[in-house]
């Protein structure tokens, strides 16, 4: 059944606006146009995400290196579309972008690894890839790979995607001290929910952008005042925000409070949030 165009998507992560959407939704959405729309890939280190067409404008979510986004509309200097990794709406720089030749072969699978003019260490540093960034490799030289005919990368940075971490949280605590960027996703600073999916992207899982969305994975736990029964890998869900525990007493989160990513004691922490006005954990869930 076709749903009027009024209805309430969740535009996040359904590209409707306008009367316009992605010929995908035909039959699903009323829409006034279809757009088969065009596969990008992201060329640079990093790209916004933004709410509106504008430099400036609020940051919803970032593309890593080598991520791929459905161009629906172009508008000025901004593509308007969808990221096809975790299915984020909104306007990214044109600059941001080159046709989708480069299949993925690798992922970048240390926090950070710098790309080389050249195949050894003392060669210049291009730019830096954030942990989770995608790659192609076309050929290895002297423990280095030539990437996306960009330049080279060490290769123990790299792996395919035969392999994946094994602790998630163990990748979290590695961002620890990482400043808090409001919709980043990228090693040198993210946010909270940036901070979990991008620990269980490189432990192999899928994981939706924002908090509310991350709410409904795995199972819910029934977990009292006393706050008595969590274990590493459990997370702690307050209404726009989430944190993992460490341990049975203490989470890491990315939080504006630190302005970092920090381990703090759950029990601080529940205290201090509540303190602010936003309440207490609204649920706990079990990986």
């Amino acid at each position: 059944m076709t749903q009027n165009s009024d209805d309430n998507f969740d535009k996040r992560i359904v590209p409707f606006k306008d009367g316009v959407t992605d010929q995908a939704y035909e039959g699903v959405i009323r829409a006034r146009s279809y757009v088969a729309g065009e596969i990008l890939s992201c060329y640079d280190a990093t790209a916004p995400i933004l709410s509106q067409p504008e430099h400036g404008a609020e940051q919803w979510d970032q593309l890593l290196l080598g991520e791929r986004f459905k161009v629906i509309e172009r508008k000025h200097d901004f593509y308007w579309g969808q990221a096809l990794r975790d299915g984020y709406v909104g306007y990214v720089p044109v600059s941001a972008f080159r046709r989708d030749w480069y299949l993925p072969t690798h992922y970048v699978a240390t926090l950070r690894t710098y790309v080389f003019g050249g195949p050894n260490l003392k060669s210049s540093i291009l730019c830096a890839l954030s942990l989770n960034a995608l790659v192609n490799v076309t050929r290895f030289e002297n423990g280095f790979a030539y990437i996306n005919d960009m330049g080279w990368v060490f290769s123990n940075h790299l792996s395919d995607f035969e392999r994946f971490a094994d602790d998630f949280v163990g990748v979290a605590e590695s961002y620890i001290n990482a400043p808090y960027q409001w919709g980043g996703r990228e090693s040198i600073g993210l946010d909270c929910s940036g901070l979990l999916q991008q620990a269980l992207y490189a432990s192999g899982y899928g994981c939706p952008r924002d908090s509310d969305m991350q709410a409904r994975l795995g199972i819910a736990l029934e977990v009292g005042s006393d706050l008595k029964g969590l274990v590493r890998g459990d997370l702690v869900f307050w209404k726009g925000h989430v944190a993992i525990m460490v341990d049975a007493e203490h989470i890491i989160h990315a939080n504006a409070h630190h302005m970092k990513v920090a381990v703090e004691h759950l029990r601080a922490a529940v205290s201090r949030i509540d303190s602010c006005g936003s309440g207490m954990p609204t649920a706990f869930r079990r990986l």
